[in-house]
Order: structure tokens, then sequence, then C-alpha cells
């Protein structure tokens, strides 16, 4: 880059979470408080991430944005929030000393944004969380921020301050009125507890009926079930889910993540209209777990479901190849030449015929589009390659074949 045009760019990874604590619900829409703390697992990168490029230059005219290869509107009021605070921060940081390093980049200048995710965005999986997080941590990167920046990750997305950290994480809801102090706190890191395995059954990749924003608006207007929920049962949840945690308990930590699953559906069952995530393959999922469960005479496999039909299934990994054997007998895949077990590799085992006979109903097949197997991983990462940039030398998108 010559320079008369100087320019800088910056390229992230962020990770995707899954809620056992749910977090449904705000006490201020504006700044994005939650009525009740929650608690997640970060998923591994290698499986599931975002990746954003962001770049600034004096040669730009306007802030601009690319989702998934699309020019977005730059004007979403959340969106707007997370750039005016990085802003705020760099403004702070550069105090009265702009050293050398950074002299380029003027904060009057523009910046552009590409953002990809390597999964289906409105699958019912939190791309929300994962995009705004690595956006945050991007620009960050790109002003020369340090520091707790899920505090501005949450003014994008609830949830996305929870991927601002790898392993298990919790989302402390805080009291002030500002926001300072609803941030998240690692409980554990990543390589905490290396057994644990996430497999996720995407069911449905088309929108859903009722965006969880709209939904959480309605069911704190109309959910008695959701007011007793966060006064009352999460406090307590989340204390045993970080113990359950800490002491690597898989029955109690899975048993916990399920009743939290399904308490949070009763909240949607529970607002008026009622809300319904779940569809009928999802149900299915839920009773072959419990069939499951019940043949092994403990848990050993765990549901949980976000704001859609998708089941994210907890297990340790000797349970996983003798569990995808039996998923896939429940939910024949359709031959359709795509890869239905993506992800980690499984080990092939050899349910026992007892077994099936006890676990495996009414097979559905091709209800299931494919599974995907993954595990606790790393928070947002910095990508060193250039070659890993979104975004040209010109800071215009690059073509998918460049």
């Amino acid at each position: 880059m010559a320079e008369d045009h100087p320019q800088t760019m910056v390229t992230c990874t962020a990770p995707v979470n899954i809620a056992v604590v749910k977090y449904w619900g705000k006490r201020d829409e504006q700044l994005i408080l939650p009525i009740n703390s929650s608690l997640s697992v970060t998923l591994h990168q290698d499986q599931l991430k975002t990746t954003t490029t962001a770049a600034i230059s004096r040669d730009f005219t306007e802030d601009r944005l690319w989702l998934n290869g699309k020019e977005e509107d730059i004007g979403h009021p959340r969106l707007q929030s997370c750039l005016r605070e990085i802003r705020r921060l760099a403004r702070k940081r550069r105090g009265g000393s702009q050293s050398r390093d950074t002299a380029p980049l003027s904060l009057t200048y523009k910046v552009h944004v590409a953002s990809e995710n390597n999964f289906p965005t409105a699958a019912g999986l939190a791309s929300s969380a994962a995009g705004y997080a690595c956006l945050v941590y991007t620009l960050a990167k790109l002003y020369g921020i340090e520091g707790d920046l899920s505090e501005v990750a949450r003014m994008g997305s609830g949830s996305a301050c929870r991927s601002m950290f790898g392993g298990f994480v919790q989302w402390v809801m805080g009291e002030d009125a500002d926001g300072k102090d609803s941030v998240a706190q690692q409980v554990a890191q990543e390589t905490h507890w290396p057994e644990l395995r996430i497999l996720i059954l995407v069911v449905s990749a088309e929108k859903k009926p009722m965006g969880s924003t709209a939904g959480m608006q309605t069911s704190v207007k109309t959910s008695f079930l959701l007011k007793h929920r966060a006064q009352a049962v999460v406090p307590e949840r989340m204390a045993q889910m970080i113990r359950h945690i800490q002491q690597r308990d898989f029955e109690a930590f899975g048993e916990l993540t399920m009743k939290e699953s399904n308490q949070f559906h009763a909240t949607c069952l529970d607002t008026f209209p009622p809300i319904f995530y779940l569809n009928d393959i999802s149900k299915q999922v839920v009773a072959l777990v419990h069939r499951f469960n019940t043949h092994c005479g403990k848990t050993k496999v765990a549901y949980t479901f976000d704001a859609g039909p998708n089941a994210v299934l907890f297990m340790l990994e000797e349970t996983v190849g003798k569990f995808v054997e039996v998923v896939k007998r429940s939910f024949p895949p359709e031959n359709n030449g795509g890869q239905f077990l993506k992800g980690l590799p499984v080990e092939a085992a050899t349910p026992s015929e007892e077994l099936l006979s006890a676990v495996v109903r009414d097979p559905s097949p091709g209800a299931v589009r494919y599974l995907l197997l993954t595990k606790p991983g790393p928070g947002p990462a910095l990508m060193e390659n250039a070659d890993c940039h979104l975004l040209g030398a010109d800071g215009l998108l690059r073509s998918s074949s460049s």
C-alpha cells in the first residue's frame, strides 16, 4: 500500500456459544441488559465460526458492511452502538499521545467491514452472538483497544458477550442502570473438560417464525412464569451449573441442562400468544434422548434447544459413536450425496440389538439434515495470514475465487 494511501486491515474469527442456563428477556432494550444471568459453552471454531475483516482508510467515503457476500445497511442501531462505543474507546485511549504506529488511523476515517459465517445464519445457532463478538474484537484490534470488551459486544447482541471468551462462560446480569457490571466472565477454560462433546442435529435451516428479539419482548410483557424463573429459579441454577462444570459431573450437568431447556420453552408456551420454537422432530429428539438415558440407567446424553428447532446434544466422548448410530437409525439420512456427519471424526461403534430395540422407534427418514460434532473451544482470535482477509487491497469485498 503506497504511503499516500494509508490503510490498515485486520481479520479475526469468533465462536458460537450455546447457553445451558438460558437468557430470555431484557430489563433494558437499549443497553441489552438481561432479566437474569446465563451460562454457556463456547463451541470450537474448527467447526463453527464467524470471520470478520475490518479496514480503515482515508480513501473510504462512508462506513460499509458486507455480510456473507452481500452488502448490508450499516445503519442498524445495534451495529451503530458497537461502532460508536469502539470509536469512543479509541479516542479515550489516544488521549494526548498519538504514537507513530497509530498515526494513520485517524478517527475521522471510515471503516469497511466484511463478515461471513461458516454455518447457516437462520438455523437456530446464535449467529448474532458470533457475529457481534467478531465485529467488536476485530474493530478493537484495528483501533488498538485492549481490555474486557464483553460490555461492548453485549450492545450488539446479548449472547455475543459470552462469545468473547472460550470454554465455559457466565454472563453476569449486573445491577447498575448503565450496564457497566453486566459483563461476561470465564468460568472454566476450554481445556477444563477435554472429554465433553457437542453434537448438533440440524433439523431446519429455515428462518424461524418469530425472531428472538420480538419473542423476548412478548415474553417479558406476558409471561408470569418467565418473571418467576428469573427471580426464583435462575440464581440457584447458575450456582449449581458452575459447580457441575467445575466438578466435571456430567450426570448433574446434563440433567440440569435439559431442565433449563424445558423451562425456557415452557416460558415460550406461557407467553401470550404462545411461541413455538420446537417442531415435531425436536420433540422426537427429546424422546429419543430420554429413552437412551433410561436404557443406560443414567444421563449419558443431554439436549438443549435455543429459539429454534435444532437440537444441541452434550455427551462424553465415550458415548458419541454409539449415540450417532442410534440417531442414524432413528433419522435415516436421505441419500443425496451430502455428508451426514460433519465436524470431528467419530469412532465407529456397533450398538447392541437390545439398545436399538429399546431406543429406536418409528424412524423418520430425512428429518435430520446433518449432524455436526464439535467440542468446547477458545474465544476470538486474530488471523495473522493476509490470505484470510475478506476485503481486497482496495477495501472492497474480495470475490470468492480470489
